[in-house]
């Protein structure tokens, strides 16, 4: 078992990673003084992980979309019990979700972490699924598909995703459709249990008020070694142009809502980490509340207070996203597009750049003193390939120029999209 201190070169916060004789990555951070408890069991599948391998196989195995987020609310039953009844027993809370990129089984106590660690670790390794269970199941889902159909917040972002994407499947609902889920059988979740729940491809992140020793010995108990079969997944080619830059719906809304978003060039590990945050401080300065666009169009009563900005980036995918409503969506496209060009064109404001910087800054300095967030922090930084305290590190040494740079060279016209949900007339 290797064990190392990971500590902040900025702040001095430190955690322990422990890579684990089954083959798990292990991430503790010991917060004495706090009084709660956050675990994190994850694995890197997601939505996207429709095409895959193992070292062994000639052929990819191609499943059906939805698959992933399928086999997590399976995985919460087991031969005896629910999980959620165990937990209820030792007083913690149990969740789960299943992203594009990721499914993390989590649970947040205030005392007994220990037990509930070790239901968290017994059921995720412990698969039991049977055609009977399955079959209800996709009745559940599929109820769950044409609701978040009905859904103007979900169709607006999956409408704009559509038209960036050609191929990469993070188009699709992270639920899938009604169709793909009835080709679904116990079997086939079975063969992606034991393909992607391999602990040499999972994590565990724990942090509050614990002991590492503690979590140690409880992991030394439960965990079952794992061979490392290789695993490797791939993503359909994908054009850096989008397919279409504009979609309109109809739906029960009382103001239009929109997403404008720019199809960025995807990359990975430290490249992603500096050009998300780069993506971020540039976001941020064009939503920022005192901008004279943001003041503009809210005085024009264009925008309301909803509007604001997202980095979606992952496995295979990045862009930069402006949501909120309004009456007029084509003139926030409009003033946005303005607004882009001219920082291209004249340079990023010195003094905006670095208040938004010193912002963004205190927010993830506040992060490390929040239980919750420092183990989702531990979590995603190991599913990125960057280390638990490198975007504080990326982030101090920033400068307005690669900000500027990354405006230039990623938000530009021929890749922006706009989605919009439009009230039903009357």
């Amino acid at each position: 078992m290797e064990k190392e201190i990971i500590k902040s070169p900025d702040t001095g916060d430190s955690c322990i990673h422990v890579k684990h004789s089954s083959g798990l990555d292990i991430y503790i951070c010991e917060m004495p003084g706090f009084s709660s408890v956050e675990a994190l069991f994850g694995t890197k599948y997601g939505s996207v992980n429709t095409m895959f391998k193992m070292r062994d196989d000639k052929e990819y195995t191609v499943v059906p979309e939805g698959i992933a987020h399928f086999l997590e609310h399976k995985l919460f039953e087991n031969e005896d019990c629910d999980v959620f009844e165990l937990y209820a027993k030792t007083g913690a809370s149990g969740n789960a979700f299943t992203s594009f990129d990721k499914t993390c089984y989590l649970f947040s106590c205030s005392k007994n972490y220990e037990e509930s660690l070790r239901i968290l670790l017994d059921f995720v390794q412990k698969p039991y699924f049977t055609q009977a269970t399955v079959d209800k199941e996709q009745g559940i889902i599929g109820q769950e598909i044409k609701m978040t159909n009905d859904n103007p917040e979900w169709r607006v972002f999956f409408n704009m995703l559509r038209c960036m994407y050609h191929n990469n499947p993070v188009k699709i609902d992270i639920a899938g459709t009604v169709e793909s889920i009835a080709q679904i059988d116990a079997d086939l979740l079975y063969k992606c249990y034991y393909t992607f729940y391999n602990l040499n491809n999972m994590v565990l992140s724990i942090a509050g008020n614990i002991s590492a020793d503690e979590v140690l010995k409880i992991c030394d108990e439960c965990l079952k070694p794992c061979e490392d079969k290789g695993l490797e997944t791939v993503f359909p080619e994908e054009p850096d142009e989008i397919v279409m830059p504009e979609i309109h719906e109809t739906q029960p809304v009382g103001t239009p809502i929109f997403h404008i978003g720019y199809k960025c060039r995807v990359c990975t590990g430290q490249e992603r980490l500096k050009k998300s945050m780069a993506a971020s401080l540039a976001a941020s300065i064009l939503t920022d509340a005192s901008s004279d666009m943001y003041k503009k169009l809210l005085d024009e009563g264009v925008i309301n207070s909803s509007f604001g900005m997202e980095i979606f980036d992952g496995d295979g995918f990045f862009a930069v996203i402006f949501s909120g409503e309004s009456s007029d969506p084509a003139r926030v496209r409009e003033a946005l597009t303005a607004e882009i060009e001219r920082i291209v064109k004249e340079g990023v404001d010195e003094k905006v750049f670095q208040r938004i910087k010193k912002s963004t800054y205190g927010m993830l300095v506040r992060e490390l003193n929040n239980v919750e967030d420092v183990a989702n922090l531990l979590i995603n930084s190991y599913m990125d390939g960057v280390g638990p305290y490198d975007a504080i590190n990326v982030l101090s040494h920033m400068n307005s120029s690669e900000v500027h740079e990354f405006m230039r060279d990623e938000l530009i016209n021929d890749r922006m999209v706009m989605s919009v949900i439009e009230g039903e007339a009357e």
